[in-house]
């Protein structure tokens, strides 16, 4: 009996994402911002907390952050009040402010050990890796939402990247100022990115009154 003719039989594999929440990971609130700062002060997380901090604050992709060297949030011997780094998806300049506290937490990481002689802010464990990878950073995000009951499939990195853009635009309705901030090229991008809707444009409409 000849086979030759008849359609291979392949295995159906599962969908990779079956399971999975995916799509744009959700910004994490206020009160899971102070929840998880909580833990890592009191842990005495000096290096997750001044990471933690400064994520919020300079709102960087992740592959940028972790390339963040001491030399771009420090001069003469102080921490800045304001940076600017160049971006590796848009090879653009943005700027970004550093808040008191994170000012005071990357002081106090910055005298630890594992920060001696080191280039980069987030200093990797083994000698070829100069600084942590964006991996090990998801996974410190993971840890992070994990340790306040969070479902972590509902977030990722970009939760921590979202914090402050989302609360700017939810308090001012200024989509400009959001994009300037995330260092968008394109105000389309910051409108995908924040995924605001009709419902959101309306409801700013409604606070004005002519």
């Amino acid at each position: 009996m000849e086979t030759s003719n008849l359609p291979a039989i392949r295995v159906r594999r599962a969908p990779w994402n079956k399971g999975r929440i995916v799509g744009q990971k959700r910004p994490l609130k206020p009160k899971h911002v102070w929840a998880i700062r909580v833990r890592l002060e009191l842990a005495g997380s000096h290096r997750d907390l001044a990471l933690f901090n400064m994520a919020i604050d300079s709102k960087l992709r992740g592959c940028d952050l972790v390339k963040l060297k001491v030399m771009d949030v420090m001069a003469s011997g102080r921490i800045k009040e304001r940076a600017s780094v160049l971006q590796s998806k848009t090879q653009s300049p943005v700027r970004f402010e550093i808040s008191e506290g994170t000012r005071a937490s990357v002081k106090t990481w910055l005298k630890d050990d594992l920060m001696v002689g080191s280039e980069y802010l987030w200093p990797g464990r083994f000698r070829d890796c100069l600084h942590i990878s964006t991996r090990q950073y998801a996974r410190i995000v993971r840890d992070w939402v994990t340790s306040i009951g969070l479902d972590a499939s509902a977030y990722g990195t970009h939760s921590i990247r979202r914090i402050k853009v989302t609360q700017i635009y939810k308090k001012t309705g200024n989509l400009r100022a959001v994009q300037l901030l995330l260092g968008h090229t394109k105000l389309d991008s910051t409108v995908r990115y924040l995924g605001v809707e009709l419902e959101d444009a309306l409801i700013i409409a409604e606070a004005i009154e002519i």
